[in-house]
């Protein structure tokens, strides 16, 4: 029975790893996504929001926030945690991670939790750059955890999966850059899908970025463009499917042992 207990030095000693070359580029890390962040709010809010003052009540510029906290979350979750394993991958040092005495559950629990913990704090700071220029509602707080730590997670597991996939450093840029990047974009992050015609819009309920954003927005402002018991299922749908295919990789090893 000792063998079934979750052995937490071992998942605690890779997220520590993990942290701490997040704290050796600490600047760099959050500095970016600030100055990314307020070139946003400020450029989309006057240049945007001066031709259009409202969207549902809630002025523009405050309304791009959630959606500039959701493309921060997607793009930093995939990159961190696809970075964390591949780079083991890459300097051969994955053999002595699966062969020393820690199970494939607490190995993505260090990688996917210290991937989680950087993109929930990036999406925090985010949070406070845009509150300096532009006024912010939160009204579920809870929610708006919530909604960031199952995107953080959901984000960092689809990560670790890109980041055993990629045979290169290339092909793990790959996803972020032409699948994650254009769905955000084309999935109301910066406009509500309510502003689509008919038809637009329906293709655009296909995209499952609709969901997670139109979530947290809700939180933040009571407003949603889907229901937000659909965004929350949505979102845990991902979850569990992302789960499903880390279970069968290191069920099979696939792109790993070989």
């Amino acid at each position: 029975m000792s063998g079934m207990a979750f052995n937490r030095h071992g998942a605690w000693a890779i997220y520590r790893f993990e942290m701490a070359r997040f704290l050796r580029t600490l600047l760099q890390s959050v500095l970016t996504p600030v100055i990314t962040t307020a070139l946003f709010v400020v450029v989309f809010g006057a240049a945007i929001g001066s031709r259009m003052a409202e969207v549902g009540g809630v002025s523009y510029g405050a309304f791009i926030v959630p959606g500039l906290i959701m493309l921060s979350l997607f793009t930093e979750s995939i990159s961190n945690a696809s970075f964390g394993i591949h780079f083991p991958k890459f300097t051969g040092t994955i053999y002595e991670i699966l062969s020393a005495p820690v199970s494939p559950f607490e190995i993505v629990a260090g990688y996917v939790g210290a991937a989680a913990t950087k993109s929930v704090l990036l999406g925090l700071v985010i949070l406070a750059t845009a509150a300096f220029f532009v006024p912010v509602t939160i009204l579920h707080p809870f929610w708006m955890m919530a909604f960031m730590l199952l995107t953080a997670v959901t984000f960092s597991l689809f990560g670790f999966i890109v980041g055993i996939w990629a045979k290169n450093w290339e092909q793990m840029q790959l996803i972020p850059m032409l699948i994650v990047t254009p769905l955000t974009f084309l999935g109301g992050a910066f406009y509500s899908i309510d502003m689509l015609p008919g038809a637009w819009r329906t293709v655009t309920l296909f995209n499952p970025v609709v969901y997670l954003i139109s979530g947290f927005r809700w939180s933040f402002y009571g407003k949603s463009d889907v229901a937000v018991g659909l965004s929350l299922a949505m979102t845990l749908v991902f979850l569990v499917l992302c789960l499903a295919a880390v279970a069968w990789i290191f069920r099979t090893g696939w792109r790993l042992k070989h």
